[in-house]
């Protein structure tokens, strides 16, 4: 019977710990890392010249410190060389980026999505992404795998939106993996996630959530999702079908919703709502939605009482989601973010008149710091993750 972990598994343990550090929090000294990682200075010399001999990382003497004496040795990802590919298939939109290690976006691709077209069709588009992003890449730069966010809705060539059909990780990373073997000519992993949860693990390991463990974060953008992490994990259920929560009922026998089901969070908080309660056409979608924000912004009366009526239904679901996941912060991502910035004392208002005090009062709420970007962040994060937990098997 084995007692204990190897000294090399020990080693390749720390090696982890030690990247992934870098990874998260940049340019980092020996010092920092001695203090942070628990390790002694010898252990992380030995272990950033390790990382360093493989191309994962530098060490450099810092610029003017102002302190006498011999300065520590900052350690620095090797962002330009050591890269992955990041894919957001949206309801109307494709991006790719490349972002290097460090999580550092080096460039990107971006195009309109049309309207019904399953996710794996989106295939050749996002290929051909790549290969033009391909062209900047340095000579001697190592890719070492591709993240896929994919909307789980999607908005029907009728303009109405309805549950993604091939967005699952085979219909998505079998075909995708293919064309990026052929254009890359190396077999990498590739990593398919819920855009709500990615864009949640983005936030959490460098935007709004950084430092709490307890998360969760709501999108809305053909339908209503939600990203959830609980003790610093993704909580994404079986099969990754987990944070469905627009799908919650909170009017029994009320609207219909595309699930088949009536009185779902989305019939009252979705695009379809907003548009409804301003008098507007129902089926105009992401763009119709965001004018009638912007018309309340400027003090439109009838936009006004729309977007309060939405934040109302925004804060009550939310104060069930606070009494169940007690969490730190709620971010509101997609356009969920264009309403809050415009009612956020009427959703605060509700959660505080529903939600148990010993929940709601140490709850912050907040609008995602890396935007539009979150999502393909998280998409690179999952990529990284590989490399991260075992750097030398790379």
């Amino acid at each position: 019977m084995r007692t204990g972990p190897s000294q090399e598994e020990v080693r390749r343990q720390n090696l982890g710990a030690l990247l992934r550090y870098v990874h998260i929090h940049g340019p980092t000294s020996r010092a920092e890392l001695t203090s942070e990682l628990g390790l002694n200075r010898s252990t992380i010399g030995a272990l950033t010249a390790d990382l360093a001999g493989v191309g994962l990382v530098t060490e450099a003497a810092p610029r003017e410190t102002g302190r006498a004496g011999r300065p520590s040795l900052v350690v620095r990802p090797e962002s330009e060389r050591v890269y992955a590919y990041a894919f957001s298939i949206e309801v109307d939109q494709l991006r790719v980026a490349r972002v290097g290690l460090g999580g550092e976006v080096l460039d990107h691709r971006a195009d309109d999505r049309p309207s019904g077209q399953p996710a794996a069709e989106a295939v050749p588009l996002l290929a051909e992404f790549v290969k033009d992003l391909q062209q900047a890449v340095p000579h001697g730069a190592v890719y070492v795998g591709g993240g896929v966010s994919v909307s789980r809705m999607m908005r029907r060539a009728d303009g109405k939106a309805g549950l993604s059909k091939g967005t699952d990780s085979a219909a998505v990373a079998g075909p995708l993996s293919t064309a990026l073997t052929a254009e890359l000519g190396a077999d990498r992993p590739l990593v398919v996630g819920n855009a709500a949860d990615v864009a949640a693990l983005a936030e959490h390991a460098r935007g709004a959530a950084v430092g709490c463990d307890n998360v969760i974060y709501l999108h809305r953008d053909a339908g209503v999702d939600a990203g959830i992490i609980v003790g610093g994990r993704r909580l994404t259920g079986h099969a990754g079908q987990g944070g469905q929560v627009g799908h919650m009922v909170v009017l029994p026998g009320g609207r219909p919703c595309n699930c088949g089901s009536r009185g779902c969070w989305e019939t009252e908080i979705g695009d379809r709502a907003l548009l409804n309660a301003a008098g507007r056409d129902s089926e105009g979608g992401r763009g119709a939605a965001l004018a009638v924000v912007d018309a309340a912004s400027r003090g439109d009366a009838s936009a006004q009482a729309a977007v309060r009526q939405v934040a109302d239904w925004l804060g009550f679901g939310l104060a069930n989601l606070v009494n169940i996941f007690d969490p730190e912060m709620v971010i509101f991502g997609g356009t969920l973010r264009d309403v809050y910035l415009v009612a956020a004392a009427q959703v605060r208002s509700r959660l505080n008149s529903m939600a148990l005090i010993a929940a709601r009062e140490h709850v912050r709420l907040r609008t995602p710091q890396l935007g539009e970007d979150a999502a393909l962040i998280g998409a690179a994060e999952l990529a990284f993750e590989r490399l991260l937990a075992d750097p030398l098997s790379s």
